[in-house]
């Protein structure tokens, strides 16, 4: 074999790894970009250390082992990213602003299939898209990095007890410790913001209700919007940490402050195992429509229970691949190469 068709091997065989090791360097670190840093770093790492990896392990451990000290190194800054309702408490729509904070500070939004790989399994499949989810993800924001790790490999990836130990390079006890911890903290936080109770596939209710939403929405039509919400419904706008819950603020704020959203259409996305949609404002100065949020949708008990809008499209639109204007038909004008 020669050492071009080596190289090439090799290559193919640590990439198959990559959307795994993005899910499990996004739910380290909170990012969508900084999770995509992390893997190819640990990609280019392996790809130069591999005439040393002997096959004690698999390749995938060695992967993992080589991603969690990249993890590991990048959270030594301590930054700890959080939704807007991790941060203070909510603002009566009478006080309302819109103050922005750095993009560090956020959770970051992720389309599913970056970080959920194909699995057989529907129980499998299950809990990648429970892990993924927003509440989940900020809950684990909370916890040492450590604790992170052990919690990721043993309750998301079920990996056994000796698996982790042997990575970390402790012991077994240390890590049920670790692991023991880690669920008294998530446990703490179940009842903070809404969760989300999506079926996988969706059910028909879900879908008549997201049916519901779209035409709500796009028609700027609060009573059926409203109608449509959870009592303690949440929205959120990242960068601004302002928030907002209950139906009488949130739509006094879409027909307020929000009221340029009126007229919008919607493109569906999957985000964080959840429904969401690419929204598109009416564009004044060029016509059609312009990019203004990616929507992530919170469903429980046949209500919306949160809805956050993560408005710096020049980050997000091309992650999603959505296109980058829609003219007045609301169709694509030109798709971004690649999307």
């Amino acid at each position: 074999m020669s050492d071009g068709t080596a190289t090439t091997d090799l290559d193919i065989r640590l990439e198959k790894h990559r959307t795994e090791l993005t899910g499990y360097c996004y739910r380290m670190l909170g990012s969508s970009f900084e999770a995509e840093d992390a893997v190819q770093d640990t990609l280019v790492r392996a790809w130069r250390a591999f005439d040393t990896f002997e096959g004690r392990s698999s390749l995938r451990s060695w992967l993992y082992r080589i991603a969690t000290n990249v993890c590991l190194d990048m959270l030594t800054a301590g930054n700890k990213r959080a939704r807007p309702m991790d941060l203070s408490a909510s603002t009566p729509l009478a006080q309302a602003a819109l103050s922005p904070r750095p993009d560090h500070t956020w959770l970051e939004p992720m389309p599913d299939a970056r970080v959920l790989p194909t699995v057989e399994d529907p129980a499998e499949a299950a809990v990648a898209k429970e892990s993924v989810r927003l509440a989940f993800m900020a809950a684990l924001q909370q916890l040492p990095p450590k604790q992170r790790v052990v919690l990721i490999l043993r309750e998301v990836l079920a990996w056994r007890a000796s698996e982790v130990a042997e990575l970390l390079g402790t012991s077994v006890a240390s890590v049920n410790s670790a692991l023991q911890r880690a669920r008294s903290t998530l446990a703490e936080r179940e009842d903070k913001g809404a969760g989300a109770a999506v079926s996988d596939p969706l059910d028909e209710e879900q879908q008549k209700l997201l049916e519901r939403y779209v035409a709500a929405f796009e028609g700027y039509d609060m009573t059926a919007l409203t109608a449509l919400l959870h009592e303690d419904a949440i929205m959120t706008m990242p960068p601004f940490d302002l928030w907002l819950t209950g139906h009488a603020d949130i739509a006094g704020f879409m027909t307020t402050i929000g009221a340029a959203c009126a007229g919008s259409r919607l493109l569906p996305v999957q985000v964080n195992g959840v429904p969401g949609f690419a929204q598109y404002k009416p564009d004044p100065e060029a016509g059609g429509f312009a990019p203004w949020a990616i929507q992530v949708l919170e469903i429980s008990d046949g209500r919306l229970t949160g809805f956050h809008f993560y408005l710096d499209t020049k980050r997000w639109f091309p992650l999603f691949g959505v296109p980058p204007h829609l003219d007045v038909d609301g169709q694509p004008d030109q798709v971004e190469e690649g999307a």
